[in-house]
């Protein structure tokens, strides 16, 4: 059996665009069809706490339309595991109600799990299974009896991949930061290969 690959679309930057004017322009669940109909096969979201670029209700809108228009296309939803509740401070955003109660409400096909933190500007590290693994494998296990897939973010360390599987996971996504800041340099192949 051939496996084929499957290309899901992150759409936070679409959403960090929209925040930064009045309005809903662009209108993220409009893109997440622009990016259906151009054939990506899934749709990816990383709400974060202090909504920064996808916000709770994009999740809502994206589940939605998926379910009605595109039943069959996954939505992946990435984040925290352990992010808790926070209030707004904007009245114009909704409160973050949890990573969990998100995930929840929206039951998707995929979550993957991220080490962020809100002083984060992106992921920049996979977790570390040896000090978070028993944190994380009753949050994987809640998750997966709500019907999702589980991948968990990680750094390209094979004895850290092999506590994943063991913990639950059901796939894993590399951070790749390093060797896309070595491309240019002789390291690139040795980043390539690790």
């Amino acid at each position: 059996m051939s496996k084929q690959t499957a290309l899901s679309i992150n759409l936070n930057k679409i959403a960090l665009i929209r925040n930064s004017r009045d309005g809903d322009y662009p209108n993220v669940v409009e893109h997440a069809r622009h990016c259906l109909e151009a054939g990506a096969h899934g749709i990816t979201v990383h709400p974060r706490p202090d909504q920064r670029h996808i916000r709770v209700h994009d999740c809502r809108d994206i589940s939605h339309f998926l379910n009605r228009e595109y039943p069959h296309i996954e939505l992946n939803i990435e984040g925290n595991p352990f992010a808790d509740a926070t209030l707004s401070l904007r009245e114009s955003i909704e409160d973050y109600p949890g990573f969990i109660a998100i995930i929840a409400e929206n039951r998707p096909a995929q979550v993957t799990l991220v080490p962020d933190t809100n002083s984060q500007l992106t992921s920049d590290h996979g977790f570390d299974l040896r000090r978070e693994g028993d944190q994380l494998a009753p949050v994987i296990q809640q998750l997966k009896n709500l019907g999702c897939r589980i991948s968990l973010f990680m750094d390209p360390d094979a004895e850290q991949i092999r506590l994943a599987r063991q913990i639950g996971a059901d796939r894993i996504e590399l951070y790749t930061g390093p060797y896309a800041a070595g491309f240019f340099t002789p390291e690139r192949d040795a980043l390539f290969n690790r």
